[in-house]
């Protein structure tokens, strides 16, 4: 689904940088207060979070993208998103969206709740969609061809 939009992003004009955070090393937040007390904006932990903190500072749009286990974000996604403590609210991210997929129709909700509407609302960001599919879904061209056509009229 992923590449979905980024096919149609990339058509579209747009730069698109995927990051699969489950193949990073990223730490969880210490709740040291180092980036906020010692060095503003700067976190502690040097780890792969230091690449996308500039990918992040220097995006205007921002899509979460993660495979739903028992209804949350996966602990990676968690993790790096927990991490942008440091860096405060993203001032150059205009909109953000949502992708999410797994094996039952009936999970998403706390994911949307718990961390994206949250996000959305803190941020002060525009929700640009979420996009939800599980089971056979997954894998369909039709899920296919909504993501592109998200990704080419963003």
């Amino acid at each position: 689904m992923v590449n979905a939009f980024k096919q149609g992003a990339e058509e579209a004009g747009h730069s698109v940088q995927i990051e699969n955070v489950s193949h990073m090393n990223i730490r969880g937040c210490m709740a040291c207060e180092y980036c906020h007390t010692k060095e503003k904006g700067v976190c502690v932990q040097k780890d792969d979070m230091q690449k996308l903190y500039q990918e992040i500072l220097s995006a205007d749009m921002l899509v979460f993208a993660s495979p739903i286990y028992y209804f949350t974000l996966s602990a990676q996604l968690q993790s790096a998103i927990h991490r942008t403590y440091a860096i405060d609210i993203p001032k150059n991210i205009k909109k953000t969206a949502l992708i999410m997929s797994s094996g039952s129709a009936y999970v998403y909700g706390p994911a949307i709740a718990q961390y994206y509407q949250a996000i959305v609302e803190y941020w002060k960001v525009e929700n640009a969609g979420i996009f939800t599919s599980n089971g056979d879904a997954n894998q369909s061209k039709e899920k296919w061809d909504e993501l592109y056509r998200f990704g080419k009229f963003l």
